[in-house]
């Protein structure tokens, strides 16, 4: 009789404990590149000498061996083919085990396995295999050396975004699912629309790059919808968001964008999608992030003479913060030296190439200021190291004049963060992306990228601004320096008292002297309710003092802002809006200006979780939250959203309004499905507040 395959058992539990792919919720096999795999073929007969037996892996719509996309393996004569090897390991009576160890450089995507015996093909089912990058193969280009890296950059599912202000920082948990149902599914899909090539697909850098393109929804109709305009019906406000797996689940389902993200959560998507691809990576905060228009290293703010900033009047803008990703890599289609960490962001700001997507970039490229090299390094590079411009903007006989007030030029690309190796802490990674401010290095830097750059001549750049006089414009290049003043005046701001919703606002400017002398300055100060984006949502108060001031001393003027100036605008938008703080001060005597801005946010009562530290596999367990309202304000139309990978899936709960003092308990009962250290993830939204979440961890 001729010899037929009857059955393969593709030993998924010892291949994917050996690929750390066990995580998976698939039924068919996920292996990584480079790395051997078995299985065990079942035969009609005793396999003899004579016999030819194959295993065939084919990938895309009709692979053939001539285009690299079938690899024929034959363990008894053929054991290699395009990088592909095979051996037999085993011979029973009726059956065979083989290893198969693919090429560290194959393609990712999803492979079909037939077993081929003379003219006879046996097509096993759930016979596709998943294949990925390999982070523990030393010859694949995303190998990383350090076990602990890989553990948190490949494998940990859950995390941080870092946001809020360079004022203040805060941690917002995510949960990156790269394991749950449909996520891989998810990728494979975007893998199969990206439209990359076989030989693309070998290579991390334009797998990254396509993704970067394929998470917003921009030119492809990819996975999120970006919004930014307050008005978030029809979908989801980017704030309701407590991780990727809602979001590429419904995409998955639905092939369609899902509504809406903004930067923090396309990040979240992409480390979702990197890290499930096997390519490390980590979501990066970068806190006033400079979105210029022109790649021209400056930004420009313009205020009218009470310090409120004119958001019609800007071109450009800098965002409080800006969450993109670092993906880790060698970059085989660079010189030496920009191998590691490569930046690419999802958020569609500008297009590279035509369409909406960003990178990888060499951090180290951005360091060194070696920003012609691919992709994207202009772009990333002034995000981190614009200067900040600021004129007022006075009418004088009707016209608008335009005085410059300040330069900053330290201010931009501010504790750039990530999670932690390891740790549930901050990292700051400022000195992986520049050299420290000031230094020989940076100035070296500098002076090589604005040779590929051109910074531009000193005029403001709005499209207001032509009719300003002739005699203040310089067309050739300019290197800014900080603003130093005669009477070596400086401005910090400050709150008095916490700032919570529903109290005023107690701000204070101090101004300080330093040089002997007595010095008449005018401040003017104003305090604004802002976007993440730097866009200004309303204008709530100012303050103009002239004060004295002796040699070296300083003095603190308060600014107050009452409830009712605030709540109304403050509960009308589903974004979570900052404090925006700018005062300007004129030194009579000198003519010394200079301007300062902080930006500062809401802090909130607490979530509670109780929950036990401990509990086993497929064993309910009980978990409450508890919320005391501590503000002076009801908070109306409550969502408690809760998520547990591998114990609760995710769900949101109707708290309608918890008046002032009042305590909200809710509970649920969860149920583990998968071992090792799990986290309970909880957030509660309202018409007011946005921003409140909390996390808890528990070991199965």
């Amino acid at each position: 009789t001729s010899l037929k395959a009857i059955g393969v058992d593709f030993l998924k539990s010892q291949n994917t404990r050996e690929h750390h792919t066990d995580g998976y919720n698939t039924k068919n096999l996920v292996v990584r590149r480079g790395q051997p795999f078995k299985v065990q073929v079942s035969l009609n007969r005793e396999l003899n000498s004579a016999d030819k037996l194959s295993l065939r892996f084919g990938i895309g719509e009709n692979p053939t061996k001539i285009r690299g996309s079938l690899m024929s393996l034959k363990p008894e004569r053929e054991q290699d083919f395009n990088g592909w090897k095979i051996s037999m390991v085993k011979k029973g009576d009726k059956e065979c085990v083989l290893s198969v160890t693919s090429s560290p450089n194959a393609p990712v995507g999803k492979y079909t396995l037939n077993v081929k015996t003379g003219s006879h093909i046996y097509k096993p089912e759930n016979g596709v295999i998943y294949l990925l990058f390999n982070p523990w193969c030393k010859d694949d280009t995303v190998f990383m050396p350090d076990e602990a890296q890989r553990k948190e950059y490949v494998l940990n599912d859950t995390g941080y975004i870092y946001v809020g202000s360079a004022y203040n920082i805060y941690d917002r948990p995510w949960n990156f699912g790269q394991f749950e149902e449909f996520v891989l599914d998810a990728c494979m899909y975007l893998l199969e629309k990206s439209k990359l090539s076989l030989a693309n697909r070998r290579d991390p850098a334009h797998v990254s790059r396509a993704m970067s393109a394929l998470v917003n929804a921009n030119d492809d109709s990819g996975v999120l919808l970006g919004n930014w305009s307050g008005n978030y019906r029809g979908g989801t406000a980017p704030m309701d968001w407590i991780g990727s797996v809602t979001i590429l689940q419904k995409y998955y389902k639905t092939k369609k964008p899902v509504s809406y993200g903004q930067c923090w959560v396309f990040a979240g998507v992409l480390n979702t999608v990197m890290r499930c691809l096997g390519v490390p990576a980590r979501c990066v905060s970068t806190f006033n992030s400079a979105h210029d228009t022109e790649e021209n290293l400056r930004v420009d703010v313009y205020l009218n003479e009470a310090g409120e900033k004119l958001n019609w009047m800007s071109l450009d803008s800098v965002w409080n913060f800006h969450v993109w990703n670092d993906a880790w890599m060698k970059r085989t289609d660079l010189p030496d030296g920009f191998d590691g960490w490569q930046a690419i962001d999802a958020t569609p700001q500008e297009q590279s190439q035509g369409v909406f997507q960003c990178g990888p970039c060499p951090v180290k490229a951005v360091r060194e200021g070696d920003v012609y090299l691919p992709f994207d390094a202009k772009f990333v590079y002034a995000e981190v190291n614009a200067d900040r411009v600021y004129w007022i903007v006075k009418k004088v006989n009707g016209k608008d004049k335009y005085i410059r007030v300040g330069t900053e030029t330290q201010d931009i690309g501010k504790n750039i963060s990530t999670k932690a190796v390891g740790q549930n802490r901050r990292e700051d990674i400022t000195l992986e992306y520049k050299y420290r401010e000031g230094s020989k290095e940076e100035r070296k830097a500098m002076e090589r990228a604005c040779s590929f750059i051109r910074p531009s001549g000193l005029t403001p750049r709005s499209g207001y601004a032509r009719t300003m006089d002739q005699n203040m414009t310089t067309n050739n290049p300019v290197v800014l320096h900080e603003t130093v003043t005669k009477s070596g005046i400086r401005l910090e701001i400050t709150n008095t008292e916490a700032l919570h919703p529903g109290n005023p606002l107690e701000l204070a400017i101090t101004v300080k002297t330093s040089t002997p002398g007595s010095w008449t300055i005018d401040l003017a100060g104003s305090c604004q309710l802002q976007y993440y984006t730097g866009k200004v949502q309303a204008n709530l108060g100012t303050i103009k003092e002239t004060i004295r001031l002796e040699g070296q001393s300083e003095m603190q003027i308060p600014m107050k802002i009452a409830p009712d100036a605030y709540m109304k605008a403050f509960a009308s938008v589903d974004d979570e809006v900052l404090i925006l703080v700018t005062a300007i001060a004129e030194v009579k005597e000198t003519n010394d200006k200079l301007t300062k801005e902080t930006s500062m946010r809401f802090e909130y009562p607490p979530i509670t979780i109780q929950m036990p530290e401990m509990a086993k596999l497929n064993q309910d367990f009980s978990c409450a939250f508890i919320f005391k309202n501590k503000l002076n304000v009801a908070l109306e139309n409550c969502k408690l959203l809760v998520e547990g990978l591998g114990i609760f899936k995710m769900t949101t709960f109707d708290q309608g309004d918890i008046m002032p003092g009042k305590i909200m308990k809710s509970e649920v009962i969860c149920t583990p499905t998968r071992l090792g250290e799990k986290k309970i993830v909880a957030k509660l939204i309202s018409n007011q507040i946005k921003g409140i979440s909390s996390e808890k961890a528990i070991t199965i």
